[in-house]
């Protein structure tokens, strides 16, 4: 588990956003935010959304989609009364976050969390957007805390590499800035819940990070040398096609492999689709050359099976081996398959649900 986040972070947020919005609430919101489509009324009233329907989503223990509603500003709201809608509903999820028991779990698209979950997700849309308003409002150079941008950068970005200014890491990873010459990457995206192993973090390939790798880039990760591989990047084609289609499942596509020790991706493993009507799935993977030999393919095996079969649906996980490839075969064998047929294209292992 990383880092955990609370209401006292929500609080803490919520009051640097809100002076700060304070100090430009005579100027013209109607102008677009920096870098976004909406103008600074309304990413605030989306700042306002977002607090609000996270706090929904934990209170209405939603389990598969958003709380369907939705927050809007009365017409004519002046600016100095959209930063108090921003703060009356950073306050709603703060108590919402403070009283959530802890083992209450719902759905978000960058996958199902608790409360510090939805509270660091909170976290990030306050100052991401706030800064966003700032630079359209001409007041740059606004910085917000470092030790609260490390703590959600450590509890919803574990994928990314720590430097040495949170903030301005912060606005990296979300695609707002470069870093130390590392270009801003071209989708970004957090990671709610990834699956943890000893010394791997297993992050989900969404359609559109997805996407990215198909059309040559990093996916958001900061790769080890020589990735990323190929074949993650035909995975990541497959998961795009999968929603671009509308068959994408959440977690049963491709996950990127990430060193936890440097957060560097070492390559992707993931299912071919997700289990079908006889409870098999089929699974793959793919490591850098320079990162082979460490049993990272082992290790990152053993974690998503492990995370398959605490889901309904699977009973039989495959993978198939070309007849070649000796160090593979020792992957499989070592993460519990067993040789179970001799096929076209390889051997087949199976592991059965116990």
């Amino acid at each position: 588990m990383g880092t955990m986040v609370g209401a006292q972070d929500i609080d803490e947020a919520v009051a640097v956003t809100v002076r700060a919005l304070r100090g430009v609430a005579d100027r013209d919101w109607s102008r677009p935010a920096a870098g976004l489509e909406w103008s600074c009324h309304d990413t605030a009233v989306h700042m306002a959304g977002d607090f609000t329907g996270y706090a929904a989503q934990l209170t209405g223990r939603a389990t598969d989609t958003y709380v369907p509603f939705d927050v809007v500003a009365e017409p004519g709201t002046t600016p100095d009364g959209l930063v108090r809608v921003v703060e009356a509903a950073g306050g709603l999820l703060s108590a919402v976050v403070r009283t959530t028991p802890d083992d209450v779990r719902a759905w978000h698209p960058c996958g199902t969390a608790g409360a510090d979950g939805f509270a660091a997700m909170g976290v990030v849309e306050a100052l991401v957007h706030t800064h966003d308003i700032l630079r359209a409002l001409d007041a740059p150079g606004w910085r917000a805390p470092g030790e609260l941008c490390a703590r959600v950068l450590d509890r919803l970005f574990p994928h990314v590499p720590p430097a040495g200014d949170p903030w301005r890491t912060l606005l990296w990873a979300t695609g707002r800035t470069d870093l130390d010459g590392v270009p801003r990457p071209t989708v970004w995206r957090w990671y709610n819940e990834p699956v943890r192993s000893a010394r791997l973090l297993l992050c989900e390939v969404s359609p559109n990070v997805g996407a990215d790798l198909r059309a040559g880039g990093s996916g958001g990760f900061t790769w080890a040398d020589g990735g990323p591989p190929e074949g993650t990047r035909i995975a990541g084609g497959l998961a795009a096609r999968a929603g671009e289609a509308g068959t994408y499942r959440p977690g049963w596509g491709p996950y990127a492999i990430v060193r936890a020790a440097d957060r560097r991706a070492v390559g992707a493993i993931g299912f071919h689709a997700a289990p079908g009507a006889d409870g098999r799935a089929e699974i793959g993977y793919d490591v850098v050359e320079g990162a082979r030999g460490n049993g990272y393919a082992t290790e990152a095996l053993r974690a998503l099976t492990d995370w398959a079969f605490t889901r309904p649906g699977p009973t039989v996980l495959r993978a198939v081996v070309d007849h070649g490839n000796a160090p593979s075969h020792r992957v499989v064998t070592r993460a519990g398959f067993t040789r179970a047929a001799e096929g076209e294209d390889g051997a087949v292992y199976e592991l059965r649900r116990t």
